[in-house]
């Protein structure tokens, strides 16, 4: 690789390149058995966001490798980045380390000595620890995927809402901007979730998973306390069907109110009135008091993604 075959692009991809970016990535994930991109880097290839891509190609124009930095993060700039697999072996996952590296180091906007940079390597599979291990980096940040078997949870027993809290489904253009502020509250000090604009969040909406009857909003007196969002996969890791707690938050005000526990079990019931046999979320592995929750809640420890900086 040459680097006049290395690409640096701002802003949205046209909808070829971004097709050839899902399908590289789609090859990746059939062979490592998790997928390379998450969920924002993916809307991120046409959406308008703070996003830098980078674009490995062969001599033949092919694409071999791709990185996404994202650049929304005061002080830091997290990457994720994948290479086909046909390809790799060839530099092409250490060049688009050094590329995200130097335009981090090189963004001075909130430090003297640039931006940290952060980079996702999702299954935390042995290539991505060797690339990491060859570029410096180690690993600052465990996320957990958590699973549950479904078919285990008792059919009685959900925990009950707090007085006067009632639950019911979102409804989109109407409750986008209260649950934005309980969320960004409830997320105050989280690195993606706690800065979720508008337009994240109706990206999210305008997805084909998009259920409002999954999404439900525990209300007292019309007030916004807290909520549960459901997402189903029709496949998970190599795996068939699945249903994720993908994201559940109270306001601070109504934290200790159990609000949290009642939730989540109605987020199982809806994934079991889909017919659904497994459900999944994400943690990171340093949050004692969700780990426990989720524990409690019948969820083990089955994954990890890590980040390395």
């Amino acid at each position: 690789m040459t680097s006049s075959l290395l690409v640096v692009r701002a802003g949205p991809l046209d909808p070829g390149t971004a097709a050839e970016v899902r399908d590289l990535a789609a090859d990746a994930a059939a062979t490592d058995g998790v997928d390379p991109l998450s969920e924002q880097p993916l809307l991120g290839l046409t959406a308008p966001s703070p996003t830098t891509h980078l674009l490995a190609r062969d001599p033949a124009g092919t694409l071999a490798g791709y990185a996404q930095l994202d650049l929304g993060a005061p002080g830091s700039v997290s990457a994720e980045l994948v290479v086909a697999p046909r390809l790799r072996r060839r530099g092409v996952g250490d060049r688009l380390l050094a590329a995200g590296r130097a335009i981090a180091t090189d963004d001075r906007s909130a430090d003297p000595g640039g931006r940290r940079y952060l980079v996702w390597a999702h299954g935390d599979l042995p290539a991505a620890r060797a690339l990491a291990a060859r570029a410096g980096l180690a690993v600052v940040r465990e996320l957990w995927l958590m699973t549950a078997d479904l078919t285990q949870v008792p059919a009685q027993g959900a925990p009950p809402l707090p007085t006067g809290v009632a639950v019911r489904p979102f409804v989109p253009g109407q409750d986008e901007e209260a649950w934005r502020r309980v969320n960004s509250r409830a997320f105050a000090h989280h690195p993606e979730q706690g800065r979720l604009s508008r337009q994240d969040l109706e990206a999210r909406l305008a997805e084909s998973w998009f259920d409002p009857a999954g999404f439900l909003l525990a209300e007292r007196d019309g007030v916004l306390l807290g909520s549960v969002w459901t997402k189903v996969h029709p496949t998970h890791r190599g795996g068939g069907p699945v249903g994720e707690i993908y994201v559940v938050g109270a306001d601070p005000d109504a934290q200790g109110m159990g609000l949290g526990g009642a939730l989540t079990r109605r987020g199982l019931e809806y994934m079991l009135g889909r017919g659904l046999t497994r459900a999944i979320l994400y943690t990171d592995a340093d949050n004692d008091v969700a780990v426990r929750a989720y524990t409690r809640a019948g969820f083990v420890r089955t994954g990890v993604d890590v980040q390395f900086g």
